[in-house]
């Protein structure tokens, strides 16, 4: 496991503009963008053992992460 943080701008760069644009515009983008963030520390800090936490609490993590990546690129895609 890499222990990097999985950050939107180095997820999709080639959408760097466009996320740019909807953080000003869409507040349902915003709400996402946060929440992925958030979610994205905590399984960032779970990894380096900052903040221990179970392995399946862990891998709740991930997946809600994974599923929120789906919807932000689905709006990037569409706008």
């Amino acid at each position: 496991m890499s222990h990097t943080p999985h950050e939107l701008h180095e997820e999709f760069p080639e959408f760097a503009e466009k996320m740019s644009a909807l953080k000003t515009s869409d507040a349902h983008f915003v709400k996402l963008a946060d929440k992925y963030h958030e979610i994205n520390r905590r399984v960032h800090r779970a990894e380096t053992n900052v903040e221990p936490m179970e392995q399946l609490a862990e891998d709740q993590l991930r997946k809600e992460r994974a599923a929120l990546k789906d919807e932000i690129y689905g709006l990037l895609k569409a706008s």
